[in-house]
């Protein structure tokens, strides 16, 4: 049982909100903030009634040490420009200068420097945890993303409060994903794609008997094939698991589950150029880079079948063009099927939907990129557990 943000008396306290805004930042400009838009229910909520908002996050991997192009002072200013209202941004996460603006009534917010400037941040360190813990009154978790990290501002920082609860995004993510865990609507037809098979082997044993239809493309879909005897030339392949991709098809026969995967292809020569639509055999010089028309009717007949959809990776090199109307058309097809419950999980997949320009048509977005992975393998997440020890 984890405690709603509705749960907590916030009136005059300080809160220690942990959120993940590790985001893409380019010559000081964020490029893709929906992480941050995503978690700003929680932030307005708190702002509602507590004293005083300490607002904490990582960005990128700085090896706990200071790295400029890692501060998080763009996302403190695109914050403040988001809620209209001074966030003050502290020089870094702990010590005697944030505790006295901590303590300060003005202005509400704070915003930490990047936690990962400290090694003891992902060391999981107890007593950089109570540093932490020194700044506020109430713990709020809303950073899924990093909720399968055991990190001192995710696991060991939640231990030493009495009052904490999960943000309202990570409740929709659980609300959402434990849904396709435990009682998916009917038909369920899940899309995987990416660049490899090892990277999905978990996601797909553990959906396998709740599915459906499972549509493979991008990167993974041709160790499948190879598997299968079909030529797949200079396509991405990873060849020590093809015994296993032919494992996971029969699995998928046995359980009734429908397998899908490409029966034609977008390819390119060497230099991922000159697109040419192939059959289900690749020359030996061109690469499979897209799925094919026949396939993307296929796949966007299932999508129109379906109740619930779960999508995690493209299904081709959706940043190159013509390479991304297999993604796009997937992305446009969940849009206009108003009637389903659609789940878009990876940043790839959530960036593929958003060139598409349909992400208000999504129902839910996640923001776990290797947090959902885990969570949908039905692995325990360390910030998920810290936050059930509390109820």
């Amino acid at each position: 049982m984890i405690r709603n943000l509705a749960d907590l008396a916030l009136n005059g306290k300080t809160v220690f909100l942990r959120v993940d805004f590790n985001v893409p930042i380019k010559d000081g400009q964020i490029t893709e903030p929906h992480r941050i838009d995503s978690a700003l229910p929680t932030v307005r909520q708190i702002l509602k009634s507590a004293r005083k908002l300490i607002v904490a996050s990582h960005l990128g991997r700085p090896d706990g040490k200071v790295v400029a192009k890692y501060s998080l002072a763009p996302v403190a200013k695109y914050l403040q420009n988001l809620i209209g209202e001074p966030v003050q941004f502290a020089p870094d996460c702990v010590g005697p200068e944030v505790e006295k603006l901590a303590r300060a009534a003005h202005p509400r917010i704070v915003m930490l420097e990047n936690l990962r400037f400290h090694p003891e941040e992902e060391k999981n360190d107890p007593a950089f945890a109570r540093a932490l813990v020194a700044l506020a009154d109430v713990y709020v978790d809303d950073a899924f993303g990093a909720a399968h990290r055991a990190h001192a501002s995710i696991a060991a920082m939640a231990d030493f409060f009495k009052d904490k609860a999960a943000g309202l995004l990570l409740q929709k993510e659980l609300d959402y994903l434990s849904r396709v865990l435990v009682h998916p609507d009917k038909p369920f037809v899940t899309i995987l794609g990416g660049a490899k098979v090892s990277d999905k082997i978990g996601i797909i044993k553990n959906l396998l008997p709740k599915i459906d239809t499972l549509l493979i493309g991008g990167g993974m879909a041709y160790t499948f094939l190879k598997a299968q005897g079909i030529e797949i030339g200079r396509s991405l392949v990873e060849n020590d698991k093809t015994d296993l991709a032919l494992q996971l098809i029969k699995e998928a026969e046995s359980v009734g589950v429908s397998l899908v995967l490409p029966s034609d292809h977008l390819t390119g020569d060497a230099d991922k150029k000159n697109p040419l639509l192939t059959g289900a055999n690749i020359p030996p010089d061109r690469m499979g880079l897209d799925i094919g028309d026949k396939t993307i009717a296929r796949f966007c007949e299932e999508i129109r079948r379906a109740k619930m959809v779960l999508w995690n990776g493209p299904v081709g090199l959706f940043e190159v063009e013509p390479y991304n109307r297999g993604s796009n058309a997937i992305a446009q097809t969940l849009g206009a099927n108003t009637g389903i419950v659609s789940i878009v999980a990876g940043g790839d997949t959530v960036a593929a939907v958003g060139v598409a320009g349909i992400e208000d048509k999504i129902t839910h977005l996640s923001t776990g990129g290797g947090a959902t992975l885990e969570y949908l393998e039905g692995k325990i997440l360390p910030g998920i557990k810290a936050l059930e020890e509390s109820a």
